[in-house]
């Protein structure tokens, strides 16, 4: 698996420190890591952006930015309002292709859910993904509606012969509700596709050190850690089955 792409079922769900989780679990596994934030909206030219959060918390990664708009909106949208070339999938894959070469992992965050469009041509992040020929990790979030967009987003990649890699829950909740405990059972039967972990909400605040010692055991060995999914339903949600 040298490159992964990473998406979600909506926005700020969880991506970012997802994929945090997932470079930090794989540097502690001793493999080097390389992010590729495809386009970054709602950022300033000198704020640090989302690959620059995914070095602060996970450590010492690659990280790449294709382009950058200021507006918090879809890429394609933000591009043509700011004036500014967008990005293409193939360039996305190109430049993902070429980071696999030097490193062992490549992570590739996209914008928001899955077919957020990136040009006018309606080229996306599946687009890129099919370039790459790359697994794709779907982030969802933990509570009441995650089941409908987690089963639109899986149906969406296989009718695209995508490689679901598996589900993670973006922000598990201190005191996850009855849905959210439900929910653990019936998110990878509607996905077809296992749970591959679950971040704690709040995880992006910790210190990075406490981050980086915290990230294995919220991640399945698929994805280098030791989190067990049928242990974490058992903890969290007796009784809900």
């Amino acid at each position: 698996m040298p490159v992964l792409v990473i998406t979600g079922t909506g926005t700020e769900v969880g991506k970012t420190v997802v994929t945090a989780a997932v470079a930090a679990t794989a540097l502690a596994a001793g493999r080097s890591v390389a992010v590729l934030k495809a386009a970054q909206t709602g950022v300033g030219p000198a704020e640090p952006g989302d690959a620059a959060e995914v070095a602060r918390l996970a450590g010492p990664v690659t990280t790449a930015e294709l382009a950058r708009y200021p507006e918090p909106l879809a890429p394609a949208t933000a591009a043509r309002r700011a004036g500014r070339a967008p990005v293409h999938p193939h360039e996305v894959a190109e430049a993902a292709a070429k980071l696999a070469t030097e490193h062992d992992l490549v992570l590739v965050e996209g914008a928001g859910g899955l077919l957020v469009r990136f040009d006018a041509a309606g080229g996306t992040l599946a687009d890129a993904a099919r370039l790459l020929s790359a697994p794709v990790l779907v982030v969802a979030p933990a509570g009441l509606g995650t089941l409908n967009t987690t089963e639109l987003t899986a149906r969406e990649l296989r009718s695209r012969g995508l490689d679901l890699a598996g589900i993670v829950i973006g922000s598990w909740p201190a005191a996850p509700d009855l849905a959210a405990r439900c929910n653990l059972a019936d998110l990878p039967d509607v996905a077809g596709a296992p749970l591959l972990g679950s971040v704690p909400a709040g995880s992006g605040a910790l210190a990075p050190a406490a981050f980086r010692e915290a990230a294995p055991h919220w991640l399945a060995p698929r994805l280098d850690g030791s989190w067990d999914a049928e242990a974490f339903r058992v903890r969290e949600a007796p009784g809900a089955f």
